[in-house]
Order: structure tokens, then sequence, then C-alpha cells
């Protein structure tokens, strides 16, 4: 899959419910994104860990726990401090909208809300999420 987006797909904290970032991973992937996901139940630390290991152009992170401001700011400060600013992060979950505005501040790329069409996040990914691997 030559030129094609790397994207790390996770699910942050204690939220145990992963159909709906399982339906947006496999989405992406027959988008044409090279999906890595890492299953539930992932740290901050853990999700920045494989970005960087698995060399990705972007983190998408589903939040449904209401932990999002703590999840998102700690993968950017994560990101910033392995001086890996250039891997885009963005992702959805239940997030009033007054948080999507501070989490675009702080530098989150996009956040979904929950009935975002599939084919919406896939587009978004494809318009917005460039291979840094590719030659």
């Amino acid at each position: 899959m030559a030129g094609a987006a790397r994207v790390v797909v996770a699910k942050p904290g204690l939220d145990g419910h992963d159909r709906g970032v399982k339906i947006v991973a496999r989405v992406l992937r027959d988008a044409g994104v090279e999906v890595i996901y890492t299953g539930l139940r992932q740290t901050p630390e853990m999700i920045v860990a494989a970005a960087l290991q698995e060399d990705a152009d972007a983190i998408g992170l589903s939040v449904l726990s209401g932990a999002h401001m703590t999840m998102f700011s700690r993968v950017l400060e994560l990101l910033r401090e392995n001086d890996a600013q250039d891997i885009r992060v963005f992702g959805g979950g239940i997030i009033p909208d007054e948080d999507i505005q501070e989490l675009e501040r702080l530098g989150v790329a996009k956040i979904f809300t929950p009935g975002a069409p599939t084919a919406e996040i896939a587009a978004w990914v494809k318009e917005n999420v460039r291979p840094a691997h590719a030659a």
C-alpha cells in the first residue's frame, strides 16, 4: 500500500464500547487508509508509542467515557514531547460543542460526533492526512 496514509486508531481509557471504532477502522481501511487498531483500554502513552513505532501519519481516538479533554490533551502533549507534532490527531465520541472548540484550539484537527456518516470520516482522512512516508 505504498502512498497510503497510516492511521493508528485507539480507544483510550476505560471505555469498553468498541463497535463504532471498529466500524470506522474498517471504513478507513476500505477507503485505502492503512489502519492500525490498538484495541481497548489504551493509555495515551501506549497510543503515542504505537504511532511512533508504526510511523503513523495520524492518530484517531474514540472517546465515549467523558474523559475526552484529558485523553486528547495528553496525546497531544506526548506528541510534542516526542517532537512528533506532524502526526495529526482527530477523533470522535460524545463530546459537547464547547469542548470541541477547546480541543481544536489545543490542536486536535477534527472531532466527529455520534451519527457522523462514515463516508464523511473517510473523506476527511483522505483529504487531510498526508502520508509522510510516501516517496
